[in-house]
């Protein structure tokens, strides 16, 4: 056996065209994002609290590294996606934490996306003005 070999868990996390690939390895708490500090990915604390209040439920946050790699979208959809991608990455680890992360629903994927335009439309929906002559 390789001496080598760390333990990892992956979880795939989506929100409207913002894909997050999340790596699970144990640790001391260190959050990496696209090679770039936590902090410095994600300025807002909002957004940090939301990313990992995951790890937060399982009372777990010291425990564990995370290598993040994330790209598409707004900042928004990728807080959420990568958000996804822990908690399936936690579940992958350990499946006890299901039921906790599915009630809060941190293990639903927010399947709404942007409409396409349609032809002779200004956008998805939105007509013309009418003009009666």
């Amino acid at each position: 056996m390789a001496t080598g070999t760390i333990k990892e868990n992956l979880g795939t996390g989506r929100r409207k065209t913002a894909v997050a690939s999340v790596r699970l390895r144990p640790g001391s708490g260190k959050v990496v994002v696209n090679g770039r500090k936590f902090e410095e990915y994600f300025p807002l604390e909002l957004q940090r609290k939301a990313v990992l209040a995951p790890v937060e439920k399982c009372s777990s946050a010291t425990a564990y590294d995370f290598i993040i790699r994330v790209k598409g979208g707004g900042i928004q959809g990728q807080v959420v996606a990568t958000r996804l991608g822990i908690s399936r990455a936690l579940v992958q680890e350990d499946d006890a934490r299901r039921h906790d992360l599915k009630e809060l629903g941190y293990l639903t994927r927010d399947s709404r996306k942007k409409e396409r335009k349609k032809y002779g439309l200004r956008g998805a929906r939105k007509r013309g003005q009418f003009s009666k002559r």
